[in-house]
């Protein structure tokens, strides 16, 4: 119900936040261990949180739709779902307040966006990917927060993700119906557009070439499922579109790691990669 694969992906935005963070504080700080699990427990809770929230206020729709899952099956009711997803949210909150105030408090804030997404911004064809982006945004930024002062400097990095998670939100809306090819090639475009502007800070930074095999191996990943969804946009297509962009979202954090000049840490975010995939095998994505 959580599912998990793509809990695999909020950990690899914190890793990448982490990676931000040292790079604009000239690794002045090291990172303290036990602060980067408690923000990864932190994304967990709000993730899982979010989803679970996702089908309880979905439960009426997938029972036609969707009714492999949980709620519709009466695997969990509607009230056991929501106390599991407040239970989730307070759990990654609390662990991120484990690590400062200012990360607690951006906990919250993702926790709040996560919650109107599902009730209210999802409904919506220009606010509904805003608002989903802003929820990834936020998490990128739970993970700078571990150096709070370089929040003043990489907050408006936060809005990479915006960019990225309003495309694949754009393309799963015809994940069941069918969708239209100009979103999809619109989609591709803002694909586009992010890894463009991570190669523009890799080359400022004067680590082109680190950030590069990422970059296009982001693109082989994303464009392979994207391009098949373009010639046949029917609900199936359309679904692996979207986990690839879902998948996908490991090497893209990745490519920030590379940014930062670190390629052993950005291998390192990049092996969340299979274990991701062999979620995606064993557990629903969309």
């Amino acid at each position: 119900m959580s599912r998990p694969a793509n809990l695999v992906t909020a950990v690899a935005d914190i890793m990448a936040g982490i990676s931000i963070a040292g790079f604009i504080d000239h690794f002045q700080h090291q990172p303290d261990p036990v602060s980067i699990a408690w923000l990864s427990l932190a994304t967990i809770g709000l993730y899982g949180g979010g989803i679970v929230f996702n089908d309880v206020f979905d439960a009426e729709i997938d029972a036609i739709e969707r009714p492999e899952r949980a709620i519709p099956k009466g695997i969990i009711s509607v009230s056991q779902a929501t106390a599991y997803a407040l239970v989730l949210f307070a759990a990654g909150i609390a662990a991120a307040f484990a690590v400062s105030v200012i990360s607690g408090l951006i906990a919250f804030a993702v926790a709040v966006l996560a919650l109107f997404y599902n009730k209210f911004g999802k409904h919506h064809s220009f606010f509904g990917p805003l608002n989903m982006g802003l929820c990834r945004g936020g998490n990128l930024l739970l993970g700078v927060s571990i150096i709070n002062p370089t929040l003043e400097e990489a907050w408006w990095l936060g809005i990479v993700p915006v960019v990225y998670i309003a495309a694949i939100t754009m393309v799963s809306r015809g994940e069941v119906h069918g969708g239209s090819k100009q979103t999809l090639w619109f989609a591709g475009f803002l694909y586009i557009l992010v890894d463009a502007f991570q190669l523009l800070m890799a080359f400022r930074s004067g680590n082109f070439y680190i950030a590069l095999p990422f970059v296009l191996l982001h693109l082989y990943l994303v464009f392979k499922p994207l391009l098949k969804a373009i010639e046949n946009p029917v609900g199936p297509n359309i679904g692996k579109a979207v986990k690839g962009g879902v998948l996908a979202l490991i090497v893209m954090d990745a490519v920030w790691v590379g940014v930062g000049g670190n390629y052993l840490n950005a291998l390192l975010v990049l092996a969340l990669l299979p274990v991701s995939i062999w979620l995606a095998k064993l557990f629903a994505v969309t």
